[in-house]
Order: structure tokens, then C-alpha cells, then sequence
């Protein structure tokens, strides 16, 4: 009987033959050189890994295949300020400059008004990136407020900086340790990390623009929650159902995941309305769909993109990372294949940017 079971477990984890048949299409109609997906219902998670990690070689993605998450990673640096904030370390709507002096902000008197819960919810007023964080002088810029703190949505890869930053000050620990001790190591996430590690060499991917030519394997230090994560589908997908569940957080901290704390409103868009399917909760989207209320996310390095849903009511969850600049455009047709028809709303809130 023990075999019997064992078998059956292992028959729902095999992944649909007419998906993987699909997916692939779709990965070929999308010009997308590779992809890890995993689909999660029910407790039991599904692995879908196809395509290449270098267009043109012999070098097929796998499971273990080490991806850019790009902005992903915000949501572990949420999830772990929640934690913090459990703790005591952290309060939500206390200005994070009067935790620690931050040089950049020198000189905006207003930067004095935000606060995490403002981080959380992009609507620090500040900008998504002051310059390039890749270029050498971007971490001792001079960062302004584009907009005054708590009036608008503005999407803000410099506000997680800050309160990134916040957190390393205090608890005395980088924030790579951090996550580590705070994510990966309580969730088994064993192949993630916001630094390059040298173990990933053997088996990271390439990036490709959108022409399919591969660009670079970036070996990024230091650590910078907006956009450096490395990691598996695997890994996040054990991410993301730790947020479903609310795993290590307190019932308040838990609720400020799926309770909408801002309409997601952006900034200089007067002429255009609130879309009332689309919310914003503490570092999370949240999603009005035809299947439901649902937390969602994407990613975007530019040659890497990535994208996860997940449904609190029945937690599954559906985690994809490409290889492409063009993988986003096989979101909705992801969602479909997996949560069925309807409408999820998230790519096209996102495409009113464009």
C-alpha cells in the first residue's frame, strides 16, 4: 500500500504531456530560449523545464538552472521586513530616515516621510532608479522625490534600497546574510542568493534580447534586493507558498499581504481612472480575477523576465522564469493554460506604462 501511495504522489508530479507540448509552441512562437515554470495546487508542485540556457548551444535549461528573478526579489525583501517588523525591529509607518542617516536624500526636507509601509506600497515618491545602479557612482548619487511621499503609486526600485539599507542598519547584517537567515535557509531555498556565487557558474543562463541573442551571465555584488536575486523557479515557488500560507509571519503581518493598502493609483495619470482591479498590498499586487482575489508580481532585467500568481483561497500558484526579454509576453497565455480561461488582469495594468 505504502508503494501504491508513493506511486500515485509521484504520477501528480509528473508534468501534462499536452502542457509541456503547449508551453513549448508558446516558447517557440515567442522567440523565449528557456523557461522553468512550476505549478503548484493542492500541495503538490509541478516542474515544467524546457529550452535552452544559451541560444544556439548545447546547453539545456534544467531545474536546477540558475535564473535572474529581477525584481522578484522585492517581494523577499517585504516578506522579510514583515518578519522584522514581528520581531520588534521594525516600525511600518515610522520615517526610515530617523532609523538611519541615508547621504543620498541630503537634501529632500520631505524624505522625512517615508516610511516602510510607504516602500511596501511604492508610494515613497520616489523614482524607480535615480541612475543606473549598475553604473559606478549610482550608490552615492544624489536621489530626489519625484513626487510628494503617500499621494500616488510610482513604481521605486530606489525606496527597497533605502529600506534595504534600513534593515542591514538594524540588525548589524548585509543583506545577503539577512535573507539567508530570514528566507532562504527557513524554507529550504538552498539555490538562491542575492550574490553571485561561484557554484553557479556550472549551470547559470545566459540572458537573450529579443532577437534571441544571448547576452551575458552577470556575476552581480553587492547585494541589491531591487533586482539581483538569483534563484530556481523551484525556490521561489516554496517562496511563494510560503506567502500564501503565511508561514513565520504573525496574523496581522499575514493579512497586510493580501489586504489592498493602496488603489495602485499612478502617478501623473489625472486623466485616467483608478483601475479597480488592480491594488497594491505591502510588497505584493494584488489582482481582481475571474478566478478571484489573487498576489502577484513580475520581474524585468531587460534579457531575463519572470512572473508568479498565486490565489490565497485555494493556494496555488503558478511561478515561471525566462531566459528573454520577451518572456513576459507568455504570461497570459501561461495563466490561461494552467488557472483555465478568464481574465487575471496583471499584464494589462502593466502594459499601460508602454
Amino acid at each position: 500500500m505504502r508503494i501504491l501511495l508513493l506511486v500515485l504522489v509521484l504520477l501528480c508530479s509528473l508534468p501534462s504531456r499536452a502542457q509541456q507540448t503547449e508551453l513549448a509552441d508558446l516558447l517557440r512562437q515567442k522567440h523565449v530560449p528557456g523557461i522553468q515554470l512550476i505549478y503548484t495546487k493542492s500541495g503538490k508542485s509541478t516542474a515544467y523545464v524546457l529550452g535552452s540556457r544559451h541560444n544556439g548551444a548545447a546547453a539545456a535549461v534544467d531545474a536546477h538552472t540558475t535564473f535572474q528573478a529581477a525584481s522578484l526579489g522585492k517581494v523577499v525583501l517585504a516578506y522579510t521586513a514583515l518578519r522584522l517588523h514581528d520581531q520588534g525591529l521594525l516600525a511600518l509607518d515610522k520615517p526610515l530616515l530617523s532609523y538611519h542617516n541615508y547621504p543620498r536624500l541630503r537634501t529632500q526636507p520631505q524624505a522625512g516621510r517615508i516610511t516602510a509601509r510607504l516602500v511596501l506600497t511604492h508610494t515613497s515618491g520616489l523614482p524607480n532608479w535615480a541612475e543606473n545602479p549598475l553604473g559606478s557612482g549610482w550608490s552615492t548619487s544624489e536621489l530626489r522625490l519625484r513626487f510628494p511621499p503617500d499621494s500616488c503609486w510610482n513604481y521605486s526600485g530606489e525606496g527597497f534600497v533605502l529600506l534595504q539599507q534600513t534593515l542591514e542598519h538594524l540588525t548589524g547584517k548585509s543583506w545577503e546574510a539577512l535573507a539567508q537567515q530570514e528566507v532562504f535557509g527557513p524554507l529550504g531555498m538552498r539555490g538562491s542568493s542575492f550574490e553571485w556565487q561561484a557554484r553557479f557558474a556550472q549551470n547559470a543562463s545566459f540572458g537573450h534580447d529579443k532577437t534571441g541573442k544571448p547576452t551575458e551571465i552577470r556575476r552581480f555584488t553587492p547585494a541589491n534586493a531591487g533586482f539581483t536575486l538569483l534563484t530556481t523557479a523551484a525556490d521561489y515557488s516554496r517562496f511563494v507558498q510560503a506567502l500564501l500560507m503565511g508561514t513565520g509571519l504573525s496574523a496581522a503581518s499575514r493579512a497586510l499581504l493580501t489586504t489592498p493598502l493602496t488603489a495602485a493609483d499612478r502617478c501623473r495619470r489625472p486623466t485616467r481612472p483608478t483601475d479597480p482591479f488592480i491594488a497594491w498590498a505591502a510588497g505584493v499586487g494584488l489582482a481582481t480575477t475571474s478566478r478571484g482575489p489573487a498576489l502577484w508580481h513580475w520581474g524585468d532585467n531587460g534579457d531575463f523576465q519572470g512572473f508568479f500568481m498565486a490565489f490565497p483561497a485555494t493556494q496555488e500558484s503558478v511561478v515561471f522564469f525566462t531566459n528573454s526579454a520577451n518572456g513576459l509576453q507568455l504570461t497570459d497565455d501561461v495563466l490561461r493554460l494552467f488557472f483555465g480561461p478568464g481574465q487575471y488582469r496583471a499584464m494589462q495594468w502593466l502594459a499601460e506604462d508602454n
